[in-house]
């Protein structure tokens, strides 16, 4: 049998018998078992009724968030010339070309997102087996292939959020980090929801939004209902 520590008992024992909570239960519930000794993230995961398999079942979007993630982004870059002077004046931490594609082939990626003007894709597309199971390939969709490089960077620096629907139709995504005030999070979390739903692809049949869950990085997760999170309650 599993032992746990006392704050991680405590923790499990607050969320006992909790599913379907609000939104504001569900925030109050993971902030209160947030103790680690770092600032935890909130994170969200929605099970979505989609098979991302198929083209037209595919869920994927940005979305900035009213109080931004807390988080420091690292944005990288692919541009030349004067693009990539722009993106240096805007931010980026690393900017290149074809030195910064070996840079990422050798093994060394010190960064959160990828940016490239749509001239560098050449390059950049010799990279999708090592940046596309990160999640980190530029694509035009979520605006990260662009020739507006400092909208770009701001965006990615000032609190945007990209998400996905992975293989079993799950989007996950930190929406914030524990220090942030209840309300900080509820109006975090209703703008990732409102984006995941505006996103609904042409393809989803039936219940779209099956399942909603937040939790912190080290704590246990609590199941939110729908309807409060969707603000159809």
């Amino acid at each position: 049998m599993a032992k746990f520590g006392k704050r991680t008992t405590a923790a499990r024992a607050a969320f006992d018998g909790k599913t379907n909570v609000s939104v504001a239960e569900a925030i109050a519930l993971v902030k209160g078992s947030a103790t680690a000794k770092f600032d935890e993230t909130v994170e969200i995961s929605m099970q979505l009724g989609v098979d991302p398999r198929h083209a037209d079942q595919m869920v994927r979007g940005t979305v900035t968030l009213p109080n931004g993630t807390g988080k420091t982004v690292r944005v990288a870059v692919f541009a030349r010339g004067d693009k990539a002077d722009e993106a240096k004046a805007a931010g980026a931490d690393i900017v290149g070309a074809e030195d910064l594609m070996e840079t990422i082939q050798s093994g060394k990626i010190d960064f959160d997102r990828c940016i490239a003007t749509p001239d560098m894709m050449a390059i950049v597309g010799r990279l999708g087996k090592v940046l596309g199971p990160r999640n980190l390939m530029p694509n035009p969709r979520v605006g990260t292939v662009t020739m507006d490089v400092k909208e770009a960077v701001e965006a990615a620096k000032g609190g945007q959020v990209q998400f996905k629907a992975e293989k079993a139709g799950v989007v996950h995504a930190g929406i914030g980090k524990a220090s942030f005030s209840a309300e900080q999070l509820q109006e975090n979390m209703r703008a990732f929801v409102d984006a995941v739903g505006k996103a609904r692809p042409s393809g989803a049949k039936g219940t779209y939004m099956k399942k909603i869950a937040v939790s912190s990085t080290m704590g246990p997760g609590v199941t939110v209902d729908v309807a409060s999170a969707t603000g159809n309650a």
